[in-house]
């Protein structure tokens, strides 16, 4: 018996010496790699991983010379022996994109290849070479965010035909979108710090199933910097300061970040500081931009001053702040625990195409300033990544504050009456999200939603003369709510590392309710009390096909929805000139219905072409259409008699288009970039169809951009397509102001360009030199359906130092 157990001791002893088991993992992600082939030189000796990453190298020698080669991965080349002991060998993810580690799809990480959705990214060294002045600027850089500006202070995003409450802004993964977001222009977006950005997702097209209400066009996901732990007993300091400056509008930049991290405890503080003065258009455009007059309060009454430089827009100077704290704590591997707090504040900012408008061929405005824009965020996660439940293998909870405080504040030209309204959402949410694996071809995850939110409205109109105040209509019905409750689950299907299928459900529940008593003194509506439920199911099937290195096919068909909220059924304000929106409390939600073909052909990563092709139909749209109020078109408001209109389900829309993206190293230094789209779309106006107003004008981009250890340069070109008279959507039309004049004195958005340049320099290990010059050829142009014009020539120079 004795002689027994020593051979058994000896076979096992004999198997542990020839054997060697090792886990293959994604260098980024840590998650195994299956279908990894590994072979010696000759192929004599093989081995492929299984659906945990796992390979036995036994028959491998110790001297012997291994390679690791699978389909999304750069080929490895390591020594036996260089292994070690940990048994692990990780993979790094190829360049070309196609395993790039996205978040939003389905609020885990998934290789990006993986998801039947275009996804765009951008990562902090990308934000840092581009510079973007704001937020909004670091979405107009990926080449297929459009971005329109009605003031300095602002950056409405569009993307694919939709814009404003039809897309979806979330932070760190909580919902940004509040029961005010409206259908009108949104500069929500540039209350995030740029600097405090360390990477950003931008799904194209619907994202309803995750997202629920709003995230019918696209998703734009923020992610913000994480604090760093050191991982040992030593504390690990590192630190970031940035100074900015650019010429156009004379913007003076201040930012710090400074991470401390501990074993299993770390934080990390950031703050920012920007002031823009006046903006210069460029010299070279249509004259209906420039400024030749302005109007100005003075101690005697309002006078009209001539501008001494018609190119500078006065008035659009701004100022903001923004700090960040955050907390990270890991008690295990595992486990973690986020706290995040966010602050941002402006100064008064100028709605500058306001203050260009004219009556009776006089200025109409002396102001017309957004007040003090602040948000405020708190949020708590909880993730743990690995657990024997039967339930979920991976789970995150998110519990978060808002508060979003904004006003306006406007006085006609020698009027003595200033009208302001205040508005405050506060905003809860809490998330769950969970993950499963089914079996090593199958995951499923899923999840829950509740969000509420509170809105407070005021409204009162100020007399200059005597600096008296009188109580007004408020632009919401003060106190409303709306609340939003949801489960969703998504499950996806990979039976080799060449097919993917994936597909998900969504339903929600979505209540509004408001009391328009207050209102109802100045406006009489034929209701005193709103209660709009509205329910909605909807969902996605999609495959992402890759079948050779060269080719990958992806094809996605969705369903997505809105459902009213509080600017939807209980908005007053003049939409423009002659112009009231009075409320309405008989709205449902709209739908829309898309589909989305892309084909992206690697030919040897000497040319890569990337192509999608997509449909909405949008049904039972939540559009601004005439109205009655009492039976009647016309009633008084600030005085002046004006047409009333109201949010109604009265439309549909077809929107299509095509994209295009090339990519092209000439050199192992240079490379040739360019992104195309081209954007067509109609809605249904009185039986007729009308061009969309959110559809915005063909664009590109070409970058040809050379990099080398210590030096990245980008000679780049942005152009953009123009927008005839007929083109226009009619509330465009409505808006001659801020557009030029064709030949018949009717009001159309000009093609236009830029030709730019930006230059990196790493001066040492702690300074880096970001420069820019932009429109070099000080073009003078607006993008399409913007009040303000585009900076001109401008010169942005940024320093950076770590620490």
């Amino acid at each position: 018996m004795k002689f027994f157990y020593l051979s058994l001791c000896l076979v096992f002893l004999s198997l542990g010496v020839h054997s060697q088991n090792i886990k293959v993992l994604n260098s980024q992600t840590k998650e195994p790699v299956f279908g990894v082939a590994i072979y010696n030189v000759d192929k004599t000796k093989s081995v492929i991983t299984n659906f945990n990453g796992e390979a036995d190298l036994g028959e491998f020698n110790d001297t012997e010379t291994i390679y690791f080669k699978h389909l999304s991965h750069t080929l490895k080349t390591i020594n036996k022996k260089q292994i070690g002991k940990l048994n692990k060998v990780f993979l790094v993810s190829n360049t070309q994109g196609l395993q790039e580690i996205v978040i939003s799809a389905s609020k885990f990480k998934q290789n990006k290849r993986d998801i039947p959705q275009k996804i765009l990214s951008a990562n902090a060294k990308s934000i840092q070479f581009n510079n973007p002045q704001t937020s909004a600027d670091l979405l107009e850089n990926t080449g297929q965010v459009y971005i329109q500006k009605s003031q300095l202070g602002g950056g409405s995003p569009m993307i694919r035909g939709f814009s404003t409450n039809r897309l979806l802004i979330t932070v760190d993964g909580v919902r940004m979108n509040n029961a005010i977001f409206r259908g009108g222009n949104l500069q929500n977006v540039i209350a995030i710090d740029p600097f405090a950005i360390q990477n950003t997702e931008v799904t194209l097209g619907a994202g309803s199933v995750t997202y629920g209400s709003d995230a019918i066009g696209g998703v734009m996901s923020f992610y913000t910097l994480k604090p760093k732990l050191s991982y040992t007993d030593s504390l690990m300091f590192k630190a970031n300061a940035v100074v900015r400056y650019a010429s156009a509008s004379n913007e003076r930049t201040g930012h710090f970040d400074f991470n401390l991290g501990y074993k299993k405890w770390a934080f990390i503080t950031s703050a920012s500081y920007t002031d823009f003065d006046d903006l210069r258009m460029g010299s070279h455009g249509p004259e209906d931009y420039l400024r030749p007059e302005f109007a100005v309060a003075t101690s005697s009454g309002d006078v009209i001053i001539e501008n001494d430089n018609p190119l500078v827009q006065k008035y659009s100077g701004y100022s903001q702040f923004n700090v960040m704290q955050k907390a990270h704590y890991e008690p295990y591997e595992d486990l973690s625990f986020d706290l995040g707090l966010y602050y941002s504040t402006t100064s008064n900012i100028p709605r500058y195409d306001r203050l260009i408008r004219y009556r009776s061929g006089v200025l109409r405005s002396t102001e017309w300033n957004y007040g003090p824009q602040n948000w405020f965020m708190s949020n708590l996660e909880v993730t743990k990544l690995s657990s024997r439940s039967n339930l979920y293998d991976k789970i995150k909870a998110t519990v978060a504050y808002q508060n979003f405080q904004e006003s306006r504040m406007d006085r006609d030209f020698q009027s003595t009456t200033r009208s302001v309204s205040e508005e405050a959402v506060n905003a809860y949410s809490f998330n769950i999200d969970l993950e499963k694996k089914l079996s090593p071809k199958t995951e499923f995850f899923y999840g829950g939603e509740y969000i509420y939110n509170k809105v407070k409205s005021v409204g009162y109109n100020q007399d200059t003369a005597n600096n008296t105040e009188v109580d007004a209509v408020t632009r919401y019905p003060n106190g409303s709510s709306w609340q939003s409750a949801a489960v969703y689950s998504s499950i996806k299907y990979k039976p080799n590392p060449k097919f993917v299928f994936q597909s998900g459900l969504r339903f929600n529940y979505v209540v509004s309710e408001a009391n328009f008593t207050e209102n109802n003194v100045f406006l009489n509506l034929p209701f005193d009390y709103a209660k709009n439920e509205s329910e909605a199911l909807t969902g996605t099937a999609g495959i992402s096909w890759t079948p050779s290195p060269k080719i990958q096919w992806k094809l996605n068909a969705s369903s997505a929805f809105r459902a009213p909220n509080i600017d939807d059924i209980g908005k007053v304000f003049d939409s423009e000139p002659g112009s009231v929106v009075v409320p309405n409390n008989n709205l449902k939600s709209e739908y829309a219905y898309g589909s989305e073909l892309g084909l992206k052909l690697n030919f040897n990563n000497k040319l890569v072409l990337d192509m999608s092709t997509y449909y909405t139909y949008l049904d039972n749209a939540l559009v601004r259409r005439d109205y009655s109020l009492n039976g009647e078109t016309e009633i008084l408001y600030n005085g002046e008699l004006s047409n009333v209109q109201a949010i109604q389900n009265a439309s549909k829309a077809w929107i299509y288009g095509f994209e295009v993206g090339l990519k092209m190293p000439i050199t192992n230094q240079l490379d040739l970039t360019s992104q195309y789209s081209v954007i067509g779309g109609t809605e249904e106006e009185e039986s007729i169809e009308v061009p969309i107003r959110h559809v915005a004008p063909n664009f590109g981009n070409t970058h040809l951009t050379w990099t080398s250890n210590a030096i990245k340069l980008d000679f780049f070109a942005n152009y953009n397509g123009d927008l005839s008279y007929y083109e226009l959507a009619p509330s465009e039309i409505e808006k001659d102001y801020i557009y030029a004049l064709d030949a018949n004195g009717n009001p159309y958005s000009p093609s236009w360009y830029t030709v730019n340049f930006r230059a990196q320099y790493q001066v040492n290990n702690a300074i880096t030199l970001t420069t820019s010059l932009e429109n070099i050829t000080d073009q003078r142009y607006k993008t399409y359906s913007s009040g303000i014009a585009a900076a001109g020539r401008n010169l942005i120079v940024a320093l950076k130092y770590s620490l």
